[in-house]
């Protein structure tokens, strides 16, 4: 998980030992990682093939970690030059891993809604992918074989990773790194559980994109929309179920605060405090 700089130098090795001309990635976002990372270094041409919804595929971003510290770059030396999408491919994931897949692919598409470069073709089709996800995920659940509603997952997952890969990140994108990173915690679940609560911090400040992810959600609020249908999806609620200790969540402000993303809310060391301890113990997000 995280691309580590370490998994990436060993890996290269064996690329450079087998004189590789291409690079084919089959698998979620920890493979397709890794295969950025080691077109970064190579420039040799990448053949995605998603088997998850993490939209990895379709951005010029990769996140590596080293020593502790997850940090982001943007250059299309990273993008893939083919993304394959097979949705046969994606009828074995699990279905408790399909929906925090999925609900990470949303967070991608939100945040887009009220990023400063959005657009108004991006936020169509970010509420279009919100709105995809938020259909297909309840039915995966029930039935995971059912092609259409991977198909529709699918669909949705594309959308969300075109909006991130055209926009900037916000708090919650980097909120994310900075708990995977620093704690180790799973990537998708860990996107699942901030959504919500990131959501509701910037909902004041940002109320035409939160309108517009309640109405993709068919709910009238967009913070406990998110958070009523992770529960839905049996998604955890809490940092504390993905290991990560209390004692961390100072760690983690002071993280946050450095080097900071564009936001529509400035970021407040005292609300990020309060914000990330309601995500640690799984209680409903709440704006303040």
């Amino acid at each position: 998980m995280h691309t580590p700089v370490a998994v990436t130098q060993a890996a290269l090795s064996e690329l450079q030992a087998a004189k590789c001309d291409s690079l084919v990635a089959i698998g979620g976002g920890s493979t397709i990682g890794l295969s950025k990372a080691l077109a970064l270094r190579t420039d040799l041409p990448q053949v995605a093939v998603p088997t998850t919804y993490a939209g990895s595929e379709m951005t010029p971003i990769l996140g590596e970690t080293s020593d502790g510290r997850k940090t982001t770059l943007r250059s299309y030396k990273v993008l893939p030059e083919v993304a394959i999408y097979d949705v046969d491919l994606t009828l074995s994931l699990p279905p408790g891993l399909s929906a925090v897949s999925g609900v990470n692919a949303i967070a991608h598409a939100v945040e887009a809604l009220y990023a400063p470069d959005t657009s108004p073709i991006i936020s169509l089709m970010a509420e279009e992918g919100i709105a995809a996800l938020g259909r297909a995920l309840p039915r995966i659940l029930t039935a995971p074989s059912e092609v259409a509603a991977r198909e529709a997952a699918q669909y949705g997952a594309w959308l969300s990773g075109v909006c991130l890969g055209s926009v900037a990140m916000g708090l919650h994108h980097k909120i994310c790194h900075v708990l995977g990173g620093t704690f180790d915690l799973r990537h998708a679940e860990t996107h699942a559980v901030m959504l919500p609560h990131v959501v509701a911090y910037n909902s004041v400040a940002a109320p035409a994109a939160m309108a517009r992810v309640a109405n993709a959600l068919k709910r009238t609020d967009a913070a406990s929309g998110l958070f009523a249908l992770n529960r839905a999806l049996a998604n955890p609620l809490s940092l504390a179920e993905l290991g990560m200790p209390r004692e961390g969540i100072a760690q983690a402000v002071e993280q946050v605060m450095k080097d900071q993303y564009s936001n529509p809310r400035p970021l407040e060391a005292a609300a990020l405090q309060s914000m990330l301890a309601r995500a640690w113990s799984g209680e409903a997000p709440r704006g303040e």
